[in-house]
Formats: structure tokens, C-alpha cells, sequence
């Protein structure tokens, strides 16, 4: 099947480039301070982004970590 990008995968996606896997943590990280600040709305969205960005570099990782595993 294929999908069309939704907005949170494509910003995902550019800051995942831009920031490198760090960026996945980070916005973890932001999405519980803003939840602890009571903007659940925002930590709603970081981690929509999070999560996105994590999906993509665990698919463009596979291969190579299926590849190392068998040596």
C-alpha cells in the first residue's frame, strides 16, 4: 500500500536530517517538559513527531542491522 506523507512525517523527516538521530531523544525530552508545564497539546505533537521520526530511521536502518547480524 502506499500513503501519502502526512505533515508530522515530513517535518519528522527534515528534522531527523537536519538533527540526526539526537533529534528522536530530544523531542521526547521537550514533549515531557511540556506536558509537565500543562501543554498537552504540544506534548501531543512533539511526540507524534518523535515517534515518526523514529519509524523512519528504524526503516532506514534495517537493512543495514539485518545485514551486520549475519555477519
Amino acid at each position: 500500500m502506499i500513503t501519502k506523507p502526512t505533515s508530522i512525517d515530513s517535518t519528522a523527516s527534515k528534522m531527523l536530517a537536519r538533527y540526526g538521530i539526537a533529534f528522536i531523544w530530544e523531542a521526547h525530552v521537550a514533549a515531557a517538559a511540556a506536558y509537565g508545564l500543562g501543554k498537552l497539546s504540544v506534548a501531543t505533537d512533539l511526540t507524534e513527531i518523535a515517534e515518526a521520526a523514529e519509524r523512519e530511521w528504524i526503516s532506514a536502518t534495517e537493512p543495514n542491522v539485518r545485514e551486520w547480524s549475519n555477519g
